[in-house]
């Protein structure tokens, strides 16, 4: 599958994102949160960096998402029974992204702690 066309390549991406969509309910939990996030980001109107930020935090916890949801079904492909290694390597893959949903959290925390007092001035006023 090397060597493939461009519209080919981005084709099998998308069927990536739409089997991570169908198979995974935590996949669909974090893009129904990005989507929270993209509704925050119209409401605060931040600057251009805070919604650079927010695009980048958001696609790094769904894109980590993918990839555990990839990983997991490879080891369980190969080795569906209960192994204490298995176990660890799943137990990692769920910290590395329990650690980029709680960064992209610190984001979301942080541009609100700086927005919402300037909008509440601009309002009042």
């Amino acid at each position: 599958m090397k060597n493939r066309r461009f519209h080919e390549r981005v084709g099998f991406a998308l069927a990536g994102w739409r089997a991570g969509w169908r198979r995974e309910a935590s996949f669909r939990a974090q893009a129904c949160i990005a989507g929270f996030a993209l509704a925050v980001l119209l409401v605060l109107r931040p600057a251009p960096i805070w919604w650079a930020l927010v695009a980048v935090t958001v696609a790094l916890v769904l894109a980590l998402e993918l990839l555990n949801s990839a990983v997991e079904a490879v080891i369980d492909l190969l080795h569906p029974g209960i192994h204490a290694e298995i176990k660890a390597a799943k137990d990692m893959l769920a910290g590395a992204v329990l650690l980029i949903s709680t960064a992209a959290m610190a984001v979301g925390m942080a541009l609100v702690a700086e927005r919402l007092p300037q909008l509440w001035v601009e309002w009042v006023s």
